[in-house]
């Protein structure tokens, strides 16, 4: 937890610099707003934001909530990955898997935008998830298959149906998980997101599917034995 603690500090840099194409190292930690660079007891991971009162310690000005949220975030994910797995190497690669797929979700969020120097590196590592030679025919089978249903939909409905960046991430599902239990995910996704889609689209706001896509992949590795009963119970 305290690991994914201080990965969740240096994800917050990530996700505010990567998409303005700014360096993740230099400058040092400094405040968005006044630019002053800030003290070490000034980046201690939740108990800095909680301690200065989600305000910068110079000029005052309210610190996002964001930054608290991602570590937290970031340390369950490394928490629930270590209950799960069955390795601390697994615990690793898992865990930062998802840590990557969080800074591509928030960042969605954000900015819609999925900058490929993290995207594609977490599907390289996700390729190390299981027997390589089989995730990466997973992966490329569920990528695949993502990629026909984009060029038909697309032409269906005359625009982009959705983006290149869905198709990457449907290929770490798939070399995740597997392409049965893959389908099974990208399912769970669909139906967390089109609650969400159709309260919010009454707004002209563009769901980002990414995030979703994240979600469903953690939340059904997380409970796999419990999927793998119910498909086994659908299928006989």
């Amino acid at each position: 937890g305290i690991i994914g603690l201080s990965i969740g500090s240096f994800l917050n840099v990530v996700i505010l610099r990567t998409p303005k194409g700014e360096s993740i190292s230099l400058p040092a930690s400094h405040c968005v707003t006044c630019k002053h660079p800030l003290k070490w007891y000034h980046n201690i991971p939740v108990f800095s934001w909680v301690f200065l009162g989600g305000k910068c310690a110079y000029c005052k000005e309210k610190i996002s909530i964001q930054y608290p949220i991602i570590e937290i975030l970031t340390s369950f994910i490394f928490i629930s990955t270590a209950y799960r797995a069955s390795s601390v190497i697994e615990t690793f690669i898992i865990a930062t898997l998802f840590t990557m797929l969080l800074a591509l979700s928030a960042i969605d969020f954000k900015y819609k935008a999925v900058p490929v120097n993290i995207s594609i590196p977490a599907l390289f590592i996700s390729l190390f998830v299981n027997d390589f030679l089989v995730s990466l025919t997973d992966a490329l089978i569920l990528a695949g298959g993502f990629a026909l249903l984009r060029i038909i939909v697309s032409w269906i409905i005359k625009k982009e149906a959705m983006g290149e960046a869905d198709i990457i991430i449907a290929g770490i599902i798939g070399a995740t998980l597997g392409v049965e239990y893959g389908l099974v995910a990208i399912y769970i996704s669909a139906l967390i997101a089109l609650p969400v889609f159709l309260i919010i689209s009454k707004k002209g706001y563009e769901l980002p599917f990414i995030p979703f896509l994240a979600l469903g992949l953690y939340l059904t590795w997380s409970f796999i034995d419990q999927v793998k009963l119910v498909v086994d119970m659908i299928y006989g």
